[in-house]
């Protein structure tokens, strides 16, 4: 089923795109929800008509959405996640919390422009930013552990207690070999001395 987008639907397409969908997503969410219509010939006709007349329009458009992309370029974000002791983060970070970390910085962005795939653990990641179909800003984005220095303090605490582990073993093995070697002494005292 073809229908012509009337906004922007990021994952399928942009507004006035002609796209081909299934005919219940078309019928059942896209249409009733307004947020596209049929592509009959009659359709297409006036929409190749609108964009004719819109066309110095969509060039301000685009202008403006390549004006707000430069406004992002160089800016990496940096995002503090609570992590368990295995490096995964307790939830994930995502599109929301990427946005919030723009609004911080004085950018302002709407979270529906923004694809991310979850992050949920450690790490560099890759936030997508849609301002135009023409116009998409890669930010990226660092995932730290907010907790580090108790994660730090826990590593610490787990290692020095495998040392202490460690030298009491190598301490009852000193032991148990003196314990063998003391026999011995004696028994070769005991032929010395006769």
């Amino acid at each position: 089923m073809e229908i012509i987008l009337k906004e922007d639907i990021i994952g399928l397409g942009y507004k006035n795109d002609i796209v081909n969908v299934k005919s219940g997503y078309g019928r059942n969410y896209l249409i009733p929800q307004g947020k596209g219509v049929i592509a009959s010939p009659m359709a297409k006709k006036i929409l190749a008509e609108n964009l004719k007349q819109q066309a110095h329009k969509l060039a301000a458009i685009k202008a403006e959405a390549e004006k707000k992309a430069e406004s992002l370029n160089g800016v990496a974000l940096c995002i503090a996640a609570k992590v368990s002791a295995t490096g995964q983060l307790y939830g994930s970070v995502g599109a929301n919390q990427v946005a919030e970390e723009l609004q911080k910085l004085g950018k302002e962005v709407d979270r529906k422009i923004i694809t991310m795939k979850d992050a949920k653990t450690v790490g560099d990641f890759v936030a997508l930013v849609h301002f135009h179909k023409e116009v998409t800003v890669e930010v990226p984005v660092k995932v730290v552990a907010e907790n580090a220095a108790e994660l730090k303090a826990a590593a610490d605490e787990e290692a020095a207690i495998l040392a202490a582990a460690d030298a009491k073993k190598a301490a009852a093995k000193a032991a148990e070999a003196a314990e063998e070697e003391a026999p011995e002494a004696e028994e070769a005292e005991a032929t010395v001395e006769e």
